[in-house]
């Protein structure tokens, strides 16, 4: 049975990998001539998707590449010290298993992971026929028994088969700004973030590589741009932070010439459904729950993961498999959704109040024993709460014939 997936960034590889496994035949597609290499802010991953990446027999090349930060140093506006946060009591209160990576070499490790699947690079799908028969912009046309879109907020696949995002696209007020700059600092474990009213801005390093990152995010009424026009996205990037902070204007004047740079808004995908006919969407392309507040990433590796699972015991059937998948992740999905809401007003203050809140329960974590600050974080943090809490099935019946060899 052949299946072609469109997308290689975390998606689409982790689903490639276990339908590889399972005796299915699979292409992926991807419209960036390589692997993307855009700089990559760092994601969580929270136990379901450490136990996934662990039994695909990754885990160890992605805690080799964990960010490794473990200090932060916050500074809020109008306010002359700053907070200082012991994050290793954070993340281990707050998750049992957690890592945090970059996305980039996240994706990396992911499509490492099985050599047995074809990707096509520097190509895009224009046309899905409703008896498999997909057109491409460079290659040939190909007939496919099912095709499935891995393919990210603004996903090309959910486009042609469904409509337009706009249809489906909920702002929730608040866009994301990630650029690569020097490690001027000599960043080594520690995070630096500036917070003002309606403004958060940082920087952190990874202990194995030689720039930084420098995170943006902001609240904001809609936006004009389009999601391809960088000059206006860096245009509107500074606007919003001009003269926050010395530190911050410093990082901003790196816009001219950094390597990689991202920009979008913080927007989730409600969906009735997520499959027509030969066609289904997994991750971003279906239920994003929003980029950087959401957890989306550990929701992506789930959902490839379920994806999968249910095909193999359905042998493919999507008539069983496609709904059988749904049911499977509408709980968690549906839960994301509001984590990502409370998270944007948490990282985003709303008001002084709200920063001077984010603050107190920063410093209070810190200087806890570690017994209390776990307790407290375990009641606190509901995003680390909602994903470690999701369960999926036990594929491990469903009949292998595949090999993966990396």
């Amino acid at each position: 049975m052949r299946i072609l997936i469109s997308g290689a960034s975390v998606a689409g590889p982790v689903l490639a990998y276990w339908l590889t496994k399972y005796g299915f035949d699979v292409t992926v597609v991807e419209r960036a001539p390589e692997l993307r290499k855009t700089g990559g802010h760092a994601v969580d991953l929270f136990r379901p998707a450490v136990d996934i990446s662990e039994e695909m027999g990754v885990l160890a090349r992605i805690q080799e590449r964990a960010t490794g930060t473990d200090r932060l140093t916050l500074y809020r506006d109008g306010v002359r010290r700053p907070v200082r946060v012991d994050l290793s009591k954070v993340f281990g209160g707050a998750a049992d298993r957690h890592l945090e990576v970059l996305r980039d070499d996240l994706s990396e490790i992911y499509y490492d992971a099985c050599d047995e699947v074809e990707y096509m690079f520097g190509d895009s799908i224009t046309a899905i026929s409703a008896d498999g028969e997909v057109e491409f912009e460079n290659a040939v046309p190909r007939r496919f028994d099912l095709v499935i879109g891995a393919d990210g907020l603004h996903s090309n696949v959910r486009r042609l088969v469904f409509g337009e995002e706009s249809q489906y696209s909920a702002f929730i007020g608040a866009y994301l700004g990630v650029l690569t700059l020097p490690n001027a600092a000599g960043l080594d474990g520690e995070m630096v973030i500036h917070t003002a009213v309606g403004r958060t801005a940082g920087i952190y390093g990874a202990r194995h590589i030689e720039d930084a990152r420098a995170l943006f995010l902001f609240r904001s009424e809609q936006l004009d741009y389009h999601h391809r026009d960088v000059p206006r996205q860096k245009e509107l990037l500074r606007a919003a932070f001009d003269g926050m902070d010395p530190e911050v204007d410093g990082w901003l004047r790196e816009l001219d010439r950094t390597p990689a740079f991202y920009f979008d808004s913080i927007t989730q995908l409600r969906m009735p459904t997520w499959s027509r006919g030969r066609v289904t969407l997994v991750g971003d392309a279906a239920y994003c729950p929003g980029p950087a507040v959401g957890g989306s990433t550990t929701l992506a590796v789930v959902g490839a993961y379920v994806l999968a699972g249910e095909l193999a015991r359905a042998d493919g059937d999507q008539k069983r498999a496609y709904p059988a998948y749904e049911r499977a992740m509408t709980t968690h999905v549906t839960a994301s959704r509001a984590v990502a809401l409370s998270a944007a007003k948490t990282l985003i203050p709303t008001s002084r109040l709200s920063m001077a809140a984010l603050a107190h329960g920063a410093r209070l974590i810190s200087t806890l024993p570690a017994a209390p600050s776990r307790a407290l974080l375990r009641l606190t943090t509901k995003s680390a709460r909602t994903y470690n809490s999701i369960t999926v099935d036990n594929y491990a019946s469903a009949q292998i014939l595949g090999e993966c060899r990396s």
